[in-house]
C-alpha cells in the first residue's frame, strides 16, 4: 500500500458557524491521509501490511510509530522541505468541508514501491491522491503493469469528487487501467460515470473494473462482481461522531475479506461493519 500520510485537524462546532466572531467546538488532532487510514485499518483487523509513504522530515519517526501501533510495517521517507501533509476537516453532521495541503505528499512517487514488496504482497491499495498533482500518470501506470506481471491485485479508491472533477474523469480512468477494485463514493462514481443513479454509475464502472463497491453512506453500498449479480448491502445504524475515515475503513474492512475469500458480497458486508467503527469515533483512524 502507498500514498497520503496526513496530519488532520478534526473541528466539530457546537452549532452554527458564527462568521467574524468565536463559536463553541470540538478539535481534535490525529494522524490521516486517505491510504494511510486504510492501511491503519487494516492493521487493526490483523492483516499484514506494508505502507510507503513521504512526511515532513521532523514528524518521520512520529508517524513511523503511529502506523506500527496499528499493525502496519512503515516505509516512510521523511523529505528534508516540504512538511506534513495537513487538513482542517469541519464536520457538519454527515458532511464534511475539508481544507487540504498536499504538503510532503508531493514527493511520493510510486516508483518508491520495490518489486520486493510487490513480490510478497497480494493486493496494492493507493488512492487517488497519487494521482492529483502529478504531471504526467507514468509512474501510477507502472506500478500497475509491474503488479499485474507478478499477477497481484490493484484496487484504488478514488478519494475526492472535487479532485477528480479538477484532475479529469477520463484521465482519471485512463491513468487507472488495469486496476481490478475501485471504491468509490456516489458523488465519484457519477463523477467518473456522468451518469446519476447508483445503478447506472456501478454498471458503467463494470465496465472498467472486475469489482465495483459503489459506497452510499447511510444508504449502504451496492457492489458488482463481474459475472455475478449485483448487491447491495445495508449500512448499520450507528451514532455518527465523524464521518471522516469511513470510507478508508470501509476499503480496509472490504480488502482483509477479498483476500480470504473472494467474495465481494461478503467482502462489502465485512467494509460496512468497519465503516460503522469509523464513523463513531473521532478522526480517520481507528483507536489506539
Amino acid at each position: 500500500m502507498f500514498g497520503d500520510v496526513i496530519d488532520d485537524v478534526v473541528v466539530v462546532p457546537h452549532g452554527p458557524i458564527r462568521p467574524d466572531t468565536d463559536t463553541v467546538s470540538s478539535i481534535r488532532r490525529s494522524a490521516g491521509g486517505s491510504a494511510a487510514n486504510t492501511a491503519a485499518w487494516l492493521g487493526t483487523l490483523g492483516a499484514e501490511v506494508d505502507f510507503v509513504g513521504v512526511v515532513g522530515l521532523d514528524d518521520l519517526e512520529r508517524h513511523r510509530a503511529l502506523l506500527a501501533v496499528a499493525g502496519v510495517t512503515p516505509h516512510l521517507t521523511g523529505d528534508p522541505e516540504l512538511p506534513t501533509g495537513s487538513i482542517v476537516v469541519i464536520v457538519d453532521g454527515e458532511q464534511r468541508t475539508m481544507l487540504t495541503e498536499t504538503g510532503a505528499n508531493a514527493a511520493m512517487t510510486p516508483d518508491a514501491v520495490g518489486d520486493e514488496l510487490l513480490d510478497a504482497a497480494a493486493i496494492v491499495h493507493f488512492t487517488g491522491y497519487s494521482l492529483f498533482g502529478t504531471p504526467d500518470d507514468a509512474a501510477v501506470r507502472s506500478l500497475i503493469a509491474r503488479a499485474r506481471e507478478r499477477g497481484v491485485q490493484v484496487s484504488v479508491d478514488p478519494g475526492s469528487a472535487g479532485f477528480i472533477a479538477d484532475f479529469g474523469a477520463d484521465r482519471f480512468l485512463a491513468a487507472v487501467t488495469g486496476v481490478d477494485l475501485i471504491f468509490p463514493s456516489l458523488d465519484e462514481g457519477r463523477i467518473l460515470s456522468g451518469l446519476t443513479t447508483p445503478e447506472e454509475v456501478v454498471a458503467r464502472l463494470a465496465e472498467h473494473f472486475a469489482v465495483v463497491a459503489l459506497t452510499l453512506g447511510t444508504d449502504g453500498v451496492l457492489v458488482v462482481q463481474r459475472g455475478r449479480a449485483t448487491v447491495r448491502v445495508d449500512a448499520i445504524e450507528t451514532e455518527i461522531a465523524d464521518p471522516t475515515g469511513a470510507g478508508d475503513a470501509f476499503a480496509a474492512g472490504f480488502l482483509a475479506e477479498w483476500v480470504r475469500h473472494d467474495d465481494a458480497a461478503a467482502a462489502a458486508r465485512a467494509g460496512v461493519l468497519a465503516g460503522a467503527r469509523a464513523v463513531a469515533t473521532i478522526g480517520g483512524r481507528p483507536p489506539a
